[in-house]
């Protein structure tokens, strides 16, 4: 049974009804896409800003209602019903560490919020709960009559994982957990979260812009393009061995120490419109290998070898 499933999801955001006329279809942040992940997994989510990996996130934890599809954890159908049932599965860590935590509670106020709403922990049972997790992240207990202009964006960012293990979930989704620190500090933190994984038993969704981040902490990678996936493939085949033209780009669009930056061979570089979305691939207008079924035809997810697929007419050789 995997971890999280998630079959169909998809979410339109409608626009404003004009006075006169019909409304407008609405935007389509993610299109439907299926998809899982095994126990004790991490799968690297990646694309451009504007492809739907936040708004996939936050659908994945009860942020945003799904506009079709479902999501099941553990083989259990979950919805908006009971938030507190979502609170106690799958958890968030968020990209700015600092926003993320409210600046007018102490961290103590901060970490005993999950445990009183969705365990009704007695004071007791939350103080001994939050030393455990504190230990674990590696924070002094003395932090916790601070308020979290007081830490440094490190510490801020464990205060923030320490948060989403205060639920006990089995699932965490972690949105650009390391892209707001200094790159000495995003070591330690990926580590720490490797660490976290193996004493919990978690299973993590990691999305990032960051190519050497995700291809070093996943097991497999999910590409998306306005929206949509175009490639799933194992973390050490889906750079190395691209299939879709869009995840070549990608990588070659990469910054790599001692190699001067070259501009990856493309038709453009911008997405299409979101409220005038063209017909056939999306990706069809950048696309150096794009033919007339390109944009006629939406391609779909197929096999193109073991454990990888990409949405594409023509797809690069293996």
């Amino acid at each position: 049974m995997p971890a999280l499933k998630v079959t169909n999801l998809a979410k339109t955001f409608p626009l404003k009804k004009p006075i006169f006329g019909p409304a407008p279809p609405g935007v389509r942040a993610v299109r439907p896409m299926s998809f899982e992940v095994a126990t004790g997994e991490t799968l690297g989510v990646v694309g451009e800003s504007g492809c739907g990996k936040s708004t996939l996130a936050r659908m994945l934890v009860g942020l945003l209602e799904p506009s079709e599809g479902s999501i099941e954890i553990e083989g259990r159908a979950l919805d908006n019903a009971d938030p507190a049932e979502f609170g106690k599965l799958i958890q968030y860590v968020f990209q700015d560490p600092q926003s993320s935590l409210n600046p007018r509670k102490t961290i103590c106020q901060v970490m005993e919020a999950p445990l009183r709403r969705l365990y009704r922990m007695q004071k007791p049972e939350r103080d001994k709960r939050i030393s455990e997790i504190f230990a674990s992240v590696n924070l002094r207990e003395e932090f916790l009559d601070r308020y979290p202009h007081e830490f440094s964006g490190g510490q801020a960012q464990r205060i923030g994982i320490a948060r989403a293990l205060a639920a006990n979930p089995r699932i965490i989704i972690l949105d650009e957990p390391v892209s707001a620190l200094d790159v000495s500090v995003q070591a330690q933190v990926l580590n720490l979260l490797a660490d976290l994984k193996a004493q919990f038993g978690l299973t993590y969704l990691f999305i990032t812009h960051d190519l050497a981040v995700v291809e070093a902490v996943s097991d497999r990678i999910i590409v998306l393009y306005f929206g949509a996936v175009v490639e799933i493939g194992r973390a050490e085949n889906i750079f190395a061995n691209p299939r879709h033209p869009y995840t070549r780009l990608l990588a070659d669009s990469a910054p790599v120490v001692g190699k001067p930056l070259t501009a990856p061979e493309q038709k453009g570089s911008e997405l299409p419109d979101p409220l005038n979305p063209p017909p056939g691939c999306a990706f069809a207008g950048r696309c150096p290998r794009a033919t007339e079924i390109c944009r006629a035809d939406e391609p779909k997810l197929t096999e193109m070898g073991e454990d990888q697929l990409a949405a594409c007419h023509h797809p690069l050789e293996g």
